[in-house]
């Protein structure tokens, strides 16, 4: 009896197991277990750095190595990244779940580094140089599938007991690569534009393709470390060794055959759909941070990539004690209740950034220098923002006249921008990691690569669709318009998530084997 006591205890995974088996893990299978599960922490870690890196500096690189490209195609290199993680997701997660994890990730991050050196070099054609930034970004999302490979590992390698804890963690790390990019870039923005040049291999280094050059040398890191480091692990929600996932061994392929039918569709579904939407907001909130900053406060480009840079590593590190403390409330609370919290946290955080009042934003000066037909057209509430521009400026700033929005619809005062990144800062993280969480309990012990994979297409498809949806009306419409949508948008997700509240349960406690 007392032995048994003692296997308990030092034995992390066991959960209340109603079975007579016992189950006992030995110290090295645990430390090589966790040792693996930390690899990819690092793995998402230097995916979202190599991701974050860049975010801030692309609207202004883009501009400057392609005159002609705009707002609009801004939406679209954006969302190309997305788009290439949408159909490399379900392919690497398929991958997965026959192969060792492994392959699919050193594969993908090849990709992702390649992607990146291509990145550093779209300034070297003489011409169309938009659309090779849009192939580049393509095939970094390609790379950036892998993100369905680890979490299909680590849901598969806790227990259900472990699995909010690590997916909190997964998140965490994350969010410090979230934080550490902007940060990085915005140390790197001292380089300037110019930069220096190798004239050997045709290379500048500046403020635009350093971030990106940065990021393939972590993706080589990553590849030495997944190959190294790397072990296939595979427990069931109460915590006993199983096959791993990739195992096709018949037993294996008779216990998935059985619970293809037990795993709740409805709240599969129900969670894709308000995964879309937890990615499109933000897919919404971090495209137009450096158009939006630029237009309501006059901010030159390297101004708007240092300043949204430091912002948005300010509102990482936010996001890190958000998922400390979801760690904290969730087992007390429930996974749930935490979720719709989260969501309404976000609404807040969109309703704030509405325009309001009747001051106007500054108007860039350059379309209008020495148009006396334009002035005498303009209201007068827009002719006072004209004094305040000098013409000696060499970078016009300001909201273009050519967003006819410009002239009557209210500026957005920074202090409402950095209220609502906070916001938006607190809810988002919240919801990213209960919606894994949440679904990763709802498959169960059900193999959850292809699962993932689509769970990670969908947030694909709402970060493909969200940039395009956003700088088109924000160019069209502007920013009343575009936030009014987004709120509109969270708001129906709430509302589902009320309806679907009592289907969002974890397998387990759907069957009967564990309770809540």
């Amino acid at each position: 009896m007392s032995q048994n006591q003692d296997a308990d205890e030092s034995t992390p995974l066991l959960t209340e197991v109603h079975s007579d088996a016992v189950f006992s893990e030995s110290p090295l299978d645990y430390k090589s277990r966790w040792r693996s599960i930390w690899v990819m922490y690092l793995t998402m870690f230097l995916s979202s750095v190599g991701f974050s890196i860049v975010i801030t500096s692309i609207w202004p690189y883009l501009q400057k190595i392609d005159a002609s490209a705009n707002a609009s195609f801004l939406g679209w290199v954006v969302a190309a990244y997305s788009l290439g993680q949408m159909v490399a997701s379900p392919l690497f997660g398929l991958w997965s779940n026959h192969r060792p994890r492994s392959e699919p990730l050193v594969c993908s991050i090849i990709i992702n580094v390649a992607a990146n050196v291509l990145y550093a070099y779209v300034h070297l054609p003489s011409s169309h140089n938009k659309y090779y930034m849009l192939v580049a970004r393509t095939f970094v999302g390609f790379g950036a599938g892998n993100v369905a490979v680890v979490r299909s590992y680590v849901a598969g390698a806790t227990s259900l007991k472990e699995r909010t804890s690590a997916m909190a963690n997964m998140s965490a790390c994350q969010a410090l690569g979230f934080i550490l990019g902007p940060a990085l870039q915005a140390g790197l923005s001292f380089i300037g534009e110019a930069g220096v040049s190798w004239d050997l291999i045709d290379l500048q280094f500046n403020m635009y393709t350093s971030p990106a050059l940065l990021g393939a040398v972590l993706g080589v890191i990553n590849i030495i470390l997944v190959v190294s480091v790397l072990r296939d692990f595979h427990v069931d929600d109460q915590g006993r060794h199983i096959n791993a996932i990739n195992d096709i061994s018949e037993e294996r392929v008779g216990m998935a055959d059985d619970l293809d039918g037990d795993i709740d569709q409805s709240a599969v579904v129900t969670s894709n759909l308000l995964f879309f939407v937890f990615l499109f907001m933000f897919a919404v909130f971090e495209t137009i941070a450096t158009p939006l900053s630029m237009d309501m406060f006059a901010w030159t480009r390297r101004q708007a990539v240092l300043y949204n840079g430091i912002i948005l590593a300010c509102v990482g590190f936010e996001s890190i004690l958000v998922f400390v403390a979801v760690k904290v409330i969730s087992p007390r609370l429930g996974d749930r209740v935490v979720m719709l919290a989260g969501m309404v946290i976000i609404l807040c955080g969109f309703f704030i950034l509405l325009p309001w009042g009747n001051q106007l934003p500054q108007i860039q000066w350059a379309d209008l220098h020495n148009s006396s037909s334009h002035m005498t057209s303009l209201p007068s509430g827009f002719k006072a923002a004209l004094p305040a521009i000098s013409n000696s400026s060499t970078e016009p700033t300001g909201c273009p006249s050519d967003q006819t929005w410009c002239l009557y619809t209210p500026v957005i005062h920074l202090e409402q921008y950095i209220t609502s990144d906070i916001l938006i800062g607190i809810g988002y993280p919240v919801c990213n990691v209960m919606s894994y969480t949440l679904y990763s309990k709802i498959l169960g012990p059900k193999p959850q690569g292809v699962y993932m994979g689509w769970l990670t297409a969908s947030g694909s498809g709402a970060r493909t669709l969200g940039p395009v949806f956003v700088s088109q009306v924000y160019t069209r419409l502007g920013p009343r318009w575009a936030f009014s949508l987004i709120c509109g948008l969270v708001l129906l997700a709430i509302l589902l998530m009320v309806a679907m509240y009592k289907r969002l349960i974890a397998f387990s406690v759907r069957h009967g084997i564990i309770q809540e």
